[in-house]
């Protein structure tokens, strides 16, 4: 293993000396093929076999030495490289394609009974005697997405979802950003065309995350890991998709022309091929020699299913030989050579003692339910969110109701439906207050927003909330700072803003209960360690609303300083990379606000020192660029984006998001789209990164 390290540690050296010396095309071939093996292979070994090999931190070294030396050479691109994980441009829309086979849907049993049932019908369509068995196999019945993704000549082409089952959208660009799924097929002898089909999920943990992630940022957390992971196959940006943990297992098969690759008799060596091209299957996959095999299965993973990593709501049982599911057929919309056969829900009755609703950080006003303690799957429920006013609505919720609850995902407590014959006589509807619970001020319902918030900006439960995301350790992180100081210093008067907290000395905090000399002298510590900080930290611990730490720091990369961000017209904040429209409007409605400006101007000019500092750009001369108009395309050596538009800012000139008559320059680096085509219609100049240097350097003074 050390030798192992070693060597890879070597060739991301190589790589990046290559980079840094300029050599030669032929040498960063060479260099690129051989860091997309290393990377893909890798990639198979962690995600499909579960078996990694290296640390995170190297495998991140030799992925950042790849998309650097594509940067350098934008020819190494392609989409089979691993780079193309990370996301591309996002779509105007999903195209719709047809599958060239009809993607099933499966019928459902719930019962032993039923699955005996099923295998009667099967034996008797084959005309089998009764002391002649089905051999079966039998595996997890995955809650996520269908998928089907199709390799030709072993390279990914297209990716699909079910849709209707006939016609499903292309999510390839999406799809390209899951690691577990190769970009190409792995060995010899590959098939001509192979469609897979299998399931995107994303595992619990990776759920919970997930979820923390969306409330730190102030959005709706998702309901469950299927609406999540459905969500973000679906997202029109790929970079999102690329930001969150899918994983996907497959299990069958479309349309395939095998060629020289031997084709599989049952459904065990069919898996087994996908996972020798590379496809990841699921473990715990099991061939069961008849029909009560097949039970004990379903029996045995029902008492595991709230240990797995991921959401199953049953098992899968398919007739193994794959003459007798050709035999078999299918009827209606199903096949009759598989069912699944589904568990019933873990629920359970219990009483809502009352309806609280909580205040967070971005004002949203969130009911939760407070119930009598009821074990759900192992695990004692006392609380669960009922999301917002539609929600309650939609289920009419009251308090003193008895309801079904369940752990959504077996993660998250909700209540599935309200015991109408249990209900009490004299309850009543629940709404949720128009003033806050908390200071009593207004509470607004934007348009299109499902969630109700308190307008008031000096709201003691907002500012609570908001400075415990301040202080937290991806923000400003002051340690030792806890929710509970966090209160009683809000409670007492002393912190009503972030730089309140700057101006805590000792007599201030002897105020608080049970704090002794030490702890106030290791919290005042603390309070001056935090003190320098970066400037991305600085915007994502203010809590703009949809700015999380990565949005902070392309704001913090492209802006440079606090003036500059706070100055920011729409235009210019729709150029950084990641920000959207309602990423920009959140940002202008922050710094239009005449509290946070203060707050920001004070934070950063007093209490903090910011050592954000962009790439070394030298000297700029004497505004060489001045009174140019320039347009940015393309991925671009040595430079991101951001950086090429610091160059020309730094030298005075302007860069604009789109291409018209006064531009003066397109930037072009490879890759580049429309942008490209309209600039060759106009005539307009397209030069690389190399003359905008040497445009630089040639001083109008």
């Amino acid at each position: 293993m050390a030798n192992k390290t070693s060597a890879l540690t070597t060739l991301v050296n190589q790589t990046n000396e290559l980079i840094q010396k300029s050599g030669s095309a032929t040498q960063a071939r060479d260099l690129h093929g051989t860091l997309s093996e290393i990377i893909e292979e890798h990639n198979y070994k962690y995600h499909v076999l579960d078996r990694p090999e290296i640390s995170d931190t190297l495998y991140d070294q030799l992925l950042d030495s790849l998309l650097r030396l594509e940067q350098k050479f934008p020819q190494l691109h392609t989409e089979q490289s691993p780079s193309a994980r990370v996301g591309g441009k996002p779509l105007s829309q999903f195209s719709k394609a047809k599958h060239r086979q009809p993607m099933l849907s499966l019928s459902n049993t719930y019962s032993p009974d039923e699955i005996r049932e099923f295998d009667v019908r099967a034996r008797k369509f084959l005309d089998l005697p009764e002391n002649k068995t089905l051999e079966y196999l039998s595996e997890p019945k995955l809650d996520g997405l269908a998928i089907e993704v199709i390799y030709e000549d072993g390279t990914l082409v297209r990716a699909l979802t079910r849709g209707d089952g006939v016609t499903g959208e292309d999510v390839t660009a999406n799809i390209r950003t899951i690691k577990s799924v190769p970009l190409r097929l792995r060995g010899k002898n590959l098939p001509k065309l192979l469609e897979a089909r299998g399931e995107i999920l994303l595992f619990k943990e990776d759920f919970k995350k997930l979820n923390d992630d969306a409330q730190e940022n102030g959005e709706e957390p998702f309901a469950n890991p299927r609406n999540a992971a459905a969500g973000s196959v679906r997202q029109l940006d790929p970079k999102i998709a690329a930001s969150r943990p899918l994983r996907a297992f497959f299990y069958g098969l479309g349309e395939v022309e095998y060629g020289k690759h031997s084709s599989p008799k049952t459904q065990e060596e069919l898996e087994a091929s996908l996972l020798d091209f590379g496809l990841p299957v699921n473990p715990l996959a099991k061939v069961c020699p008849d029909i009560e095999a097949v039970i004990d299965y379903y029996h045995n993973l029902e008492k595991r299913r709230h240990s797995l990593e991921y959401d199953i709501d049953g098992v899968v049982v398919k007739i193994n030989s794959l003459e007798r599911q050709n035999t078999l057929g299918t009827i209606a919309r199903s096949p009759r050579w598989a069912i699944a056969a589904k568990y019933k829900p873990q629920q359970v009755q219990t009483i809502i003692e009352a309806i609280d609703v909580q205040v967070g950080r971005t004002g949203a006003l969130t009911p939760v339910a407070i119930m009598k303690p009821a074990s759900v799957g192992g695990v004692t429920i006392t609380h669960a969110t009922l999301h917002n006013q539609d929600e309650i609505d939609r289920k009419d919720v009251r308090v003193g109701d008895t309801v079904i609850i369940q752990r959504a995902g077996d993660v998250i407590p909700e209540v599935v439906s309200v015991v109408l014959e249990k209900r009490p006589k004299n309850s009543k509807p629940f709404k949720i207050p128009n003033r806050c619970p908390v200071c009593k001020g207004a509470v607004a319902r934007n348009e299109g927003e499902a969630v109700s918030r308190c307008t008031n900006q000096l709201c003691e439960a907002k500012i609570k909330e908001s400075l415990k995301h301040f202080v937290g350790r991806r923000a400003i992180n002051i340690e030792k700072l806890g929710d509970k100081i966090i209160d009683q210093l809000v409670d007492a008067g002393l912190v009503k803003k972030y730089s309140d907290l700057f101006e805590l000395d000792e007599v201030s905090l002897s105020k608080l209960p049970r704090q002794g000399e030490k702890s106030i002298s290791n919290l005042l510590t603390n309070i001056q360690t935090a003190r320098t900080t970066s400037l991305s930290r600085l915007i994502f611990a203010m809590g703009i609303r949809f700015v999380g730490e990565q949005t902070a720091r392309h704001l913090a990369r492209h802006f440079k300083s606090p003036k500059k961000l706070l100055a920011a017209t729409k235009e210019e904040l729709l150029s950084v990379e990641e920000v959207g429209e309602k990423v920009a409007d959140a940002i202008l409605s922050a710094t239009h606000d005449s509290v946070f400006k203060s707050e920001f101007n004070l934070l950063s000019e007093k209490h903090l020192k910011l050592e954000d500092t962009g790439p070394n750009l030298g000297t700029a001369k004497a505004q060489s660029l001045q009174g140019l108009i320039f347009v940015i395309t393309g991925t671009l050596p040595d430079l991101s984006r951001d950086e090429a538009r610091e160059f020309i800012e730094a030298h005075g000139g302007v860069v604009g998001s789109s291409v018209s008559k006064k531009t003066n320059f397109l930037l072009a680096g490879a890759d580049a789209g429309s942008k490209l085509q309209k600039a060759q219609e106009l005539g307009i100049k397209i030069i690389d990164l190399d003359e905008l240097k040497g445009l630089a350097q040639k001083s109008k003074i």
